[in-house]
């Protein structure tokens, strides 16, 4: 998409790639952390040095950061096949460098103050824009794309798919801990990233042509230059012909991953059979949503959710069930069966942000042997 504003809104038009199956794509970020201080290691430049040209490792904002990624996958399986391949490279040369790789939605007591920034143009008209809130932006997450066949069935599958957003968000909270302090949520990073001007919870569209509306209004104006500006929760990503949910907070491990990796695909794939056969996809109110957010990443799986616009409400653990059997015909035809029922093992066992408070608590607060526990979950 070229970086100049079109001329006017007739020239605004947005080319979808389309996917022609219901692919998936899985990004996982990681921050390098100290073997010995488990603070966080400012070393991803020597480490992506060592790993060299490898499309599957990018570089991020904070130097302490390394974001691992799948090529375009038929399905969960697969998809963490080829993390695994990727991360078993990764994480030898990351532990040769007397570190470790650690994931969750934020680091339990590291300051952002001492994190330096990855040289690239585009992350320093971020941070001076964005400045004190830019700089705050200690957090990782798991990003999944899911391939969409029409630019027609877009808008009508991300509005649908909010619905689902607490559901996503306290599955897989796992940033309580900000700087030293338990901040009451179970997820801090939903928060803070929201506080960036052009992330959050997406406006609700209805057509492509009102999204194509909406980014000749942002060029115009000068808040955005390119298309991947818009950072918003869930999104659509024209160039690879999907839409990209970004809700999860990071996952620390592959069988927690790789659970809602199907649950997300199910979703996804529910949603465009559906306007398949004619129906109208369910949205509610964006008050409604961002509520929802809010109490998912206060409460997590005790959050008590908003269901529909009559505003109908439910325990999430309890609504979780019943969404995870109806999804259950769509995760066979996708080959995630297995991945979508272990979804029902994060309630069972625990999220991770009760996880982590579990750890602190039986450390008297040792914040370091958080880190460790995040550490050990990672089996490769």
């Amino acid at each position: 998409m070229p970086t100049s504003p079109p001329v006017s809104r007739a020239d605004a038009h947005i080319e979808f790639a389309r996917s022609p199956r219901p692919t998936v794509g899985v990004e996982w970020e990681f921050a390098l952390v100290d073997a010995q201080t488990r603070d966080l290691s400012n070393e991803a430049l020597a480490v992506m040095a060592e790993i060299g040209d490898n499309p599957r490792v990018h570089k991020e904002l904070l130097r302490n950061t390394v974001e691992i990624v799948s090529g375009v996958c038929e399905c969960t399986a697969q998809a963490m096949d080829d993390l695994r391949d990727t991360l078993r490279t990764a994480r030898r040369i990351v532990r040769d460098r007397g570190m470790e790789l650690f994931c969750a939605g934020a680091h339990p007591f590291a300051k952002w103050s001492a994190q330096k920034l990855t040289d690239a143009p585009r992350y320093a008209e971020l941070i001076k824009r964005t400045q004190w809130w830019g700089r705050q932006m200690l957090i990782w997450g798991v990003h999944v794309h899911v391939g969409i066949r029409s630019a027609h069935k877009v808008m009508p599958i991300m509005t649908a798919m909010l619905q689902y957003y607490p559901h996503l968000l306290a599955l897989s909270a796992s940033s309580p801990w900000w700087a030293g302090e338990d901040t009451g949520y179970a997820s801090n990073r939903a928060m803070m990233f929201q506080q960036l001007p052009t992330a959050g919870l997406p406006f609700h569209f209805q057509t492509w042509a009102e999204f194509e509306g909406f980014v000749y209004d942002q060029k115009k104006t000068g808040i955005i230059d390119h298309i991947d500006e818009i950072r918003w929760d869930i999104r659509p990503s024209p160039h690879k012909g999907t839409l990209e949910v970004r809700v999860c907070d990071g996952v620390s491990n592959l069988r927690e991953l790789a659970a809602l990796v199907a649950l997300t695909h199910c979703l996804i794939v529910d949603c465009d059979r559906r306007l398949d056969a004619g129906e109208t996809l369910p949205n509610m109110p964006p008050w409604h949503v961002q509520e929802n957010k809010w109490r998912a990443a206060r409460y997590g799986l005790d959050a008590v959710i908003i269901l529909d616009a009559d505003s109908n409400e439910r325990l999430v653990t309890d609504d979780i069930p019943d969404l995870l059997s109806r999804l259950e015909p769509v995760a066979k035809t996708l080959h995630c069966a297995d991945e979508l029922a272990a979804v029902a093992d994060i309630p069972r066992l625990g999220a991770s942000y009760q996880r982590q408070r579990r750890v602190a608590d039986e450390h008297d607060g040792d914040l370091r042997a958080v880190v460790d526990a995040l550490i050990s979950e990672l089996e490769i």
